[in-house]
């Protein structure tokens, strides 16, 4: 079985053109400690080889890719020649995919909530039409005879609105309520304690599909269909996309709902 490899990060050199691929250098840290005696790796350096056709699909141009964070999925290889790999790695890439920036999910979070304070304080036009109703029924005049009608009536209302919230409180069933979370999920669970099967992980997602739903996420700050897991066990039923999207966002906790055991 091929080996996989996923790097994150920005490009460190420029874009490299070729026939019908590009190629760009990545860094990540080495490790911080090493076994007595050896030397400690500062950095490992990759060489990035991408089809054409998926770089174009990401919107990535040579000024971008050196400050956007991008997540590269794929296997390394020793195939390529050196003069057009430097990367002490070389890496065949499946998949590439722009992370969302940290000051753009925070000015999306932040118009959401200005939105939602100008709809809570903005007045409906019912109340509008209700104090209206309410300030001519002040002025206007009422005579003896309509008057204790009106105040027989008001007593009714108000013996029937005193039944009504028993009645409902009986017959309402007591359901949680999850806010800004995508429709029929039941918990959230966090997300390092999924736990996803072989048979996924060996597939790969559509680039595009998963790049509408990271799209998705970075309007909404939430899935758009909660992920299906086993009750006890935490075992990926279905939604090994929002899966990977969730890991590609960095996502604390998940949407769920629970498979039960036959």
């Amino acid at each position: 079985m091929p080996h996989k490899i996923t790097l994150t990060g920005s490009a460190t050199g420029p874009l490299r053109e070729y026939d019908r691929y590009v190629a760009f250098d990545m860094r990540e840290k080495g490790s911080p400690s090493a076994p007595k005696g050896l030397k400690k790796s500062t950095f490992i350096s990759y060489t990035v080889f991408v089809a054409k056709k998926a770089f174009n699909k990401t919107g990535l141009t040579k000024k971008s890719i050196m400050h956007e964070k991008i997540l590269i999925q794929g296997e390394p290889t020793l195939d390529i020649p050196i003069d057009e790999c430097p990367g002490e790695v070389g890496v065949i890439c499946f998949q590439i995919t722009v992370l969302p920036n940290k000051n753009d999910k925070e000015k999306t979070e932040s118009d959401a909530k200005k939105e939602n304070k100008q709809e809570a304080s903005a007045p409906s036009e019912a109340q509008k039409n209700t104090e209206s109703t309410q300030q001519e029924d002040e002025q206007a005049p009422v005579s003896q005879p309509a008057a204790k009608e009106e105040k027989k009536s008001a007593e009714m209302v108000q013996s029937e609105a005193k039944e009504t919230p028993v009645q409902e409180k009986k017959t309402a069933p007591s359901k949680r309520e999850l806010p800004n979370q995508p429709k029929g999920t039941q918990d959230l669970v966090s997300f390092d304690k999924i736990v996803v099967p072989e048979a996924f992980l060996n597939t790969r997602p559509n680039p595009e599909k998963t790049q509408k739903v990271i799209d998705f996420v970075k309007r909404t700050g939430r899935l758009d269909e909660p992920l299906t897991i086993e009750k006890g066990s935490n075992v990926l039923k279905d939604g090994y996309r929002r899966y990977v999207v969730a890991q590609t966002v960095k996502m604390d906790k998940v949407p769920v709902i629970y498979e039960y055991q036959k």
